[in-house]
């Protein structure tokens, strides 16, 4: 489904069983557009992403990594002092915001997507990163520097306006869901003892099970049918939504896929999508993962929770699933 092109991710007709109002995408916003439209954005954007310039951030992530696992003292809410802070402090760097800002843009964009904030406190947030974000692009085109806006606004003819929703995305995106997944990562390892121990043997392939065993985006895909169709038995009519549930797909197509088995191939798992719309930083995440798991249980091999497993408060009803805090010690 998610390679048909049948189905339709544009904004303004798809109308989400979860969420019922529909709304065009801005200017940017090329996760909500179809091609040629979003073509047009994402071949910019691939230039920005590729494989070796995702790896050349790697001595960075890791000094970030280092310098943060040095400055946690026991107990401490590992949410907050290591799980949010690094991709917030790599994506910052990726897109050229002064870190100094980011507690700023954290809370903004929590409040985008948290479901017990008002409708009036979610515009406000959203209109809040627009001004800020639309300000930083301004001064990157009167003084362009070495980070991926910069690169935007050189190599190509986008207003400002559109690199405006392009950085609002990038900044939500890298690091709203990486900070989910290593929080919710580090939980579920430390309730399995014997997964964990096997993280030293084979930290890429741990991270690939997480992905597809937590598969944190929960009602964020979704696509309307362009024409009837025909999809696993069913007859789903033209204009009508389908909300995608990559947790269910991730389970469906595994042995034993309920149980977290950091050996198994996971050659397939859609914890990033599938399709032209597959998401365009995986390997950043990838990356910030492999470091941030490898050195947190290297640093503190006893890690452990300071708190029952049922008490650690989840992130529900949100597009995107977390623990909003996680109590640890070692």
């Amino acid at each position: 489904m998610l390679s048909d092109g049948r189905f339709s991710a544009r904004g303004e007709i798809v109308r989400s069983p979860i969420r019922p109002t529909s709304m065009p995408a801005s200017p940017g916003s090329f996760a909500f557009m179809d091609p040629p439209e979003h073509t047009r954005y994402r071949k910019l954007l691939t230039g920005q992403f590729t494989v070796r310039r995702m790896r050349l951030l790697e001595p960075r992530i890791e000094q970030i990594t280092e310098e943060l696992l040095d400055a946690m003292t026991p107990p401490t809410d590992l949410v907050q002092a290591f799980a949010l802070p690094l991709p917030s402090r790599v994506i910052c760097d990726l897109l050229g915001i002064p870190y100094t800002d980011h507690e700023f843009f954290e809370t903004n964009s929590h409040h985008m997507v948290e479901p017990s904030v008002s409708p009036e406190v979610r515009d406000a947030a959203g209109e809040a990163l627009f001004g800020y974000l639309h300000d930083l692009v301004s001064r990157k085109r009167a003084k362009p520097g070495d980070d991926l806006v910069s690169g935007l606004i050189t190599d190509s003819d986008l207003d400002d306006v559109e690199l405006t929703g392009i950085a609002i995305m990038l900044l939500f995106a890298g690091h709203e869901t990486t900070a989910n997944m290593l929080g919710l990562g580090t939980f579920a390892l430390l309730r399995h003892p014997g997964q964990l121990a096997r993280l030293p043997e084979d930290v890429p392939g741990t991270v690939e099970e997480l992905l597809r065993y937590l598969s944190i985006v929960q009602f964020e895909v979704n696509r309307t049918a362009l024409e009837d169709v025909e999809l696993g038995g069913e007859t789903v009519r033209k204009d009508e939504t389908v909300l995608v549930s990559l947790p269910a797909a991730n389970r469906d197509t595994f042995e034993r896929a309920d149980e977290l088995d950091v050996t198994r191939s996971t050659a397939g798992h859609l914890a990033f999508g599938h399709g032209v719309h597959q998401c365009l930083g995986q390997q950043l995440a990838r990356i910030e993962m492999r470091v941030a798991f490898g050195a947190l249980f290297k640093r503190f091999p006893n890690l452990r929770l300071a708190v029952d497993p049922g008490e650690v408060p989840l992130n529900v009803g949100r597009g995107i699933y977390g623990v909003a805090r996680l109590p640890v010690t070692w």
